[in-house]
């Protein structure tokens, strides 16, 4: 059943199966928040990311940057001392 027909009784049946049982005033509201991250997660299914890497190489990769750009001026300034 796709996530877009989740209905409140059907949110609440899988919460509780997945060990999380749900006062009756919350299922409307966990149904809606299913439907809406199944909503977003769709969205970006469709996105073409190509050869994009992921955040945390490049973030990786700006840390490698940085300590090298400390290590050269702190080499800079042991060869001034």
């Amino acid at each position: 059943m796709p996530t877009s027909d989740l209905s409140p009784a059907q949110a609440a049946h899988w919460a509780a199966r997945a060990g999380l049982p749900l006062p009756p005033d919350r299922h409307a509201a966990v149904a809606a928040t299913a439907r809406h991250i199944h909503s977003v997660v769709a969205t970006l299914r469709e996105l073409e990311f190509g050869d994009v890497p992921p955040a945390l190489t490049y973030q990786a990769e700006l840390a490698y940057q940085a300590e090298l750009t400390h290590q050269a001026e702190q080499d800079q300034h042991d060869a001034a001392v």
